[in-house]
């Protein structure tokens, strides 16, 4: 499983053959100017929730690629209305695609669409290929529901926003590392903007005090599990 930072929450994962997009925020951001979204591939983009700095991108990628969209059902509606293809789920639930299942599991935070409209409930995904499996929490507070996933999954890799603000802080993504068991966490959701600038040395610091491994990517790195 390879997974590539695209900035802000915006990751790419290819797992089985597959290319996997999750909430493609990218030409809107300034530190991600480097990444052209015309040659990213996409069989899938998978969205938490709807907010502008997570679904930006995703009808023109979508246009080019054909990628499915997978959502909860307001979302994948929204999409399915405009002619795209679409996978609808809703918190709890899962399905088997052809690169391994995905759970859609509950997040504290809003969605709605830059226009107002609503969004539905946002969520996060935990993914389970056939060697590797990931959560990826999507905009969130802390939340006892995380103690849930790893009583079905023993994860890999954890990817948590870290900007504070909007969603959780360092701190609170320590402790949601405690909840789901996963001491290997890919942060997510910071110095986009500044609401959410941190400081990197400190944030990994306090992980590594922990016991714990925080990976801060460059845009365009990526990582291998």
């Amino acid at each position: 499983m390879k997974i590539t930072f695209y900035g802000h929450a915006s990751i790419g994962i290819e797992v089985k053959g597959k290319h996997l997009l999750i909430d493609p925020f990218i030409s809107g951001n300034p530190k991600a100017t480097h990444v052209d979204i015309n040659t990213l591939k996409a069989d899938y983009i998978l969205l938490t929730h709807a907010h502008q700095d997570h679904i930006l991108d995703v009808e023109a990628i979508t246009k080019r690629t054909n990628a499915v969209i997978v959502s909860n059902w307001e979302i994948a509606t929204y999409y399915g209305n405009k002619g795209f293809q679409n996978h609808p789920m809703n918190i709890g639930g899962s399905w088997q695609f052809d690169f391994g299942s995905v759970k859609y599991v509950n997040a504290i935070h809003s969605s709605s669409f830059p226009d107002g409209s609503y969004g539905g409930n946002p969520g996060g995904f935990v993914i389970e290929g056939e060697h590797k499996n990931i959560y990826i929490s999507g905009d969130t507070a802390l939340t006892y529901d995380m103690k849930l996933i790893p009583m079905r999954t023993k994860l890999d890799l954890a990817i948590f926003p870290i900007g504070s603000n909007f969603t959780m802080d360092v701190e609170d993504a320590i402790l949601a590392s405690d909840f789901v068991a996963c001491d290997k966490i890919l942060g997510v959701h910071y110095d986009t903007f500044g609401y959410i600038e941190i400081n990197h040395e400190e944030a990994i610091k306090k992980f590594f005090e922990k016991g714990k491994d925080l990976m801060l990517l460059e845009i365009g790195d990526f990582i291998e599990l």
